[in-house]
Order: C-alpha cells, then sequence, then structure tokens
C-alpha cells in the first residue's frame, strides 16, 4: 500500500474542498457578483417569509410556493440556531456546514479498507460546479441527511431507516434509498420515523400537509425534459407563455397539460422498471444499495415535470456514495451526472434569460444538460441491471439448484 499516496491524496482533496467552498460563500455573501440573475433572492425574500410564519406556529397554508413535508420547516427554522447571524447568513453557514458532514462521511468510508476516496473527490468537484445555488436551497442539508443513511445500511440498518424517514419528511426523495434494502429493521424504522414526524407536526402545527395540494397543481418547469416541447413548438408559432407559476418559471397554455401527463406517466413507467427490478434481482452486493439510489433517483429526477437546479445536488452526492465502493459500475454515469452539472450553472443562472426565451444559445444547453440526464440514467439503469440480474459472462452456471446458494460475502450485512 502506498501510505504516502494516501495521505497526500485527502490532503489534496481537503485543499480544494476548502477553496472551492470559500469561493462559493463569497458568492452567496456577495463579495463576488456571480452572473445572472441573484439565486440568494430564495433565502433573503422567501426562506425568510417562511421562517417568520412558521415561528408562529402555523405553516403558510397560503402560500403556493411551500410544496414541502412538514420536517422542511425545520432547515428553514434552522438559522434560529445561530441568532447572532442575519437570516441569510445564517442559512449559509448552515449550508456550508452540511456540505462539510457530507465530506466527512465520504472521507470517513473512503478510507476503509475495500473503499475508495472517489467518492469524496465527486462530492469536492461536483458542488461547486453548480456555482452560489447549492449553498442558497436547502438541498444540500437533505442530501447530508441522504448521504448518511446510505453510509449507515451496512453495519447499522436501523440507523439508515430513521434516517431515510427523516429526509422523506424533508424532502420525499430519499424514500427512493430504500429501493433495494431487504431487511425488515431498515423498512420498519423509516416508516415509524416518517408516521411518527408526520402526526407531531400534524397535531401541533396546522396546515402540515397543505403541500399535497400545491404539488399537485404544478405543471411544466422551463428546465425540464418535457419543457423542450414547448421550447421548439416556440420556434414555429407556439402561443403559450412563460410565467411564474407556483414557485418556479413554468409553460403555461396548449397542450401544457398533456406534456405534465405525460411527464407524470413516464414517471409511473419508470417507477415499474424500478418494481420488476426489484422483484427479477438476485445479486446484491455491498455496493448495490446505492447504486440502486442512484438509478432511482436520476430517474426520477429526468421524468420530473420540474428540474430545478438543486436537485442536481441530490444526483452528486448519491453518485459520491457509489464511487465510495471500489466494484460499483456507476463511474461512467457519475461523470455524466458532473458533466450535466457544469451545464447547468451555465443555463441556470448565467444564462437563464435565453432559457425562458427560448433562443438558440438557452434551448442548446438545455438539450445538451437533459440530454446528459438522460444518457445517465440509461446507463446506470443498464448497469444496475446487469450487475445483479444478467448472469455473469464469466462464471458458468450452477450445475444443480442445489449448488446455486450464495457464497458468504458482504451482501448479507449491506442490504
Amino acid at each position: 500500500m502506498d501510505i504516502a499516496g494516501a495521505r497526500r491524496s485527502p490532503a489534496g482533496l481537503l485543499a480544494t474542498w476548502g477553496l472551492t467552498r470559500l469561493l462559493l460563500l463569497l458568492f452567496v455573501l456577495k463579495v463576488y457578483v456571480f452572473p445572472g440573475p441573484d439565486v440568494t433572492s430564495d433565502v433573503s425574500v422567501i426562506y425568510q417569509g417562511w421562517y417568520d410564519v412558521l415561528r408562529t406556529g402555523t405553516f403558510p397554508q397560503d402560500d403556493v410556493t411551500w410544496q414541502y413535508p412538514p420536517a422542511a420547516a425545520l432547515a428553514i427554522l434552522s438559522p434560529a440556531l445561530l441568532p447572532f447571524l442575519p437570516y441569510a447568513t445564517a442559512f449559509f453557514v448552515l449550508a456550508f456546514l452540511a456540505d462539510l458532514v457530507v465530506l466527512s462521511l465520504l472521507l470517513y468510508a473512503g478510507l476503509r479498507p475495500g473503499r475508495s476516496l472517489r467518492g469524496a473527490w465527486v462530492w469536492v468537484v461536483g458542488v461547486p460546479l453548480l456555482g452560489p445555488t447549492v449553498y442558497a436551497r436547502y438541498d444540500v442539508m437533505v442530501t447530508a441527511v441522504a448521504v448518511a443513511a446510505l453510509l449507515a445500511g451496512a453495519r447499522h440498518p436501523r440507523v439508515m431507516g430513521a434516517l431515510v424517514g427523516f429526509g422523506a419528511m424533508l424532502k420525499v426523495w430519499p424514500v427512493l434509498l430504500l429501493v433495494a434494502a431487504r431487511k425488515r429493521g431498515i423498512w420498519m424504522s423509516a416508516a415509524v420515523t416518517a408516521a411518527g414526524l408526520a402526526a407531531l407536526f400534524a397535531v401541533t402545527m396546522p396546515g402540515s400537509f397543505a403541500f399535497l395540494t400545491f404539488q399537485a397543481d404544478r405543471g411544466t418547469e422551463v428546465e425540464s425534459l418535457g419543457s423542450l416541447v414547448f421550447h421548439v413548438a416556440r420556434q414555429y408559432g407556439w402561443d403559450g407563455q412563460v410565467l411564474l407559476n407556483y414557485g418556479s418559471v413554468e409553460f403555461l397554455g396548449p397542450w401544457v397539460n398533456v406534456v405534465s401527463t405525460a411527464a407524470l406517466a413516464l414517471t409511473g413507467v419508470a417507477f415499474g422498471w424500478l418494481l420488476l427490478w426489484r422483484l427479477v434481482a438476485t445479486r446484491f452486493e455491498a455496493h448495490t444499495m446505492a447504486d440502486a439510489a442512484f438509478v432511482a433517483v436520476l430517474l426520477f429526477t429526468t421524468t420530473s415535470r420540474v428540474i430545478s437546479p438543486q436537485y442536481m445536488v441530490w444526483l452528486i452526492g448519491l453518485a459520491a456514495v457509489c464511487l465510495c465502493f471500489r466494484a460499483s459500475r456507476m463511474t461512467v454515469p457519475a461523470l455524466l451526472v458532473l458533466l450535466a452539472s457544469f451545464v447547468t450553472v451555465l443555463e441556470f443562472p448565467i444564462y437563464f434569460a435565453n432559457v425562458v426565451a427560448s433562443d438558440g444559445l438557452g434551448v442548446t444547453l438545455l438539450f445538451l444538460r437533459n440530454g446528459l440526464l438522460v444518457a445517465a440514467t440509461v446507463l446506470a439503469a443498464v448497469e444496475l441491471w446487469r450487475a445483479t440480474v444478467s448472469a455473469p459472462v464469466d462464471e458458468p452456471a450452477p450445475a444443480h439448484p442445489a449448488q446455486a446458494t450464495d457464497e458468504p460475502s458482504e451482501t448479507s450485512v449491506t442490504s
């Protein structure tokens, strides 16, 4: 083992993380101005407005932009932990700390025997590719919970379940981490945690589940896969509009409902594929849970009616966990996600005006970003299927059913 090399790698990784995160903080604190619209206004205006309402003991029931599960209130209220700082500054500091937590978890996992620091490098490099948006949304906090859950799954299944349940009450998508979970304790812990939090918020704070109605009424957001239909249609005289609607910039007009319904149907197909995979998968290794979670979130992100820039943080975090395992097949999909993240910061915020106008540059960037996501999704799904369902090409089929038993491996303790 090259001990000196192992030491140099974490040192370089930490130095890179420190420099890039300092730059992100300088951007969100407006020491330097990042090109494009001000991405920090969500914190200083929207989040702080919600904070003022939540402090009164109720959810913002009349605000259609509140589209989050009840535990999201904890993220919005979290700047109260730093009362000596203005709200926005405190939020940015907490986002920075959540980023540090993810790095620490990936470093700890990557330095264990049989693991790799590739995952930590994916996180260190991937996050700054998204620009200051990553610290101006609470998604980095949710991602920290998801990363902790996946890394806890091998030795502490009930801890994983509790973290997944908590994460699902923060922003729903972490429930997809359970797609490859086989231990009953994980599912029970997740269900008990989620149900307990839901009941607690329902009893103590009015309007806990108003977000379900608001979320159902969303349309086709201008950065989504389905939006490409209308970006192209505008070149040929489509007479719809692009307006701020339900908290995001969406297309409104003829055929929008059809495309939104098609997106939901495509998400249903993705769910069906995941269910089929779960039924026929036979080989579960140490990295399978992370790989499957990455594929699941890729499927649901890519087919969603909304692909906000901060959604890429989820994918970077899960890709990083996958690459902590040397045997993971998700290297190329992870690289495609990193490329998509770089294109994302170009389409938002730098050239977002071009995207809204559906001009040549804006449409090209969206086709490129969404094309990279589609490619990553398809490739990751194929690799997951090959690794867990298809017969290994380098091993002969067992001659007798009695010989088909699995040898003791990490499988039995990691799923």
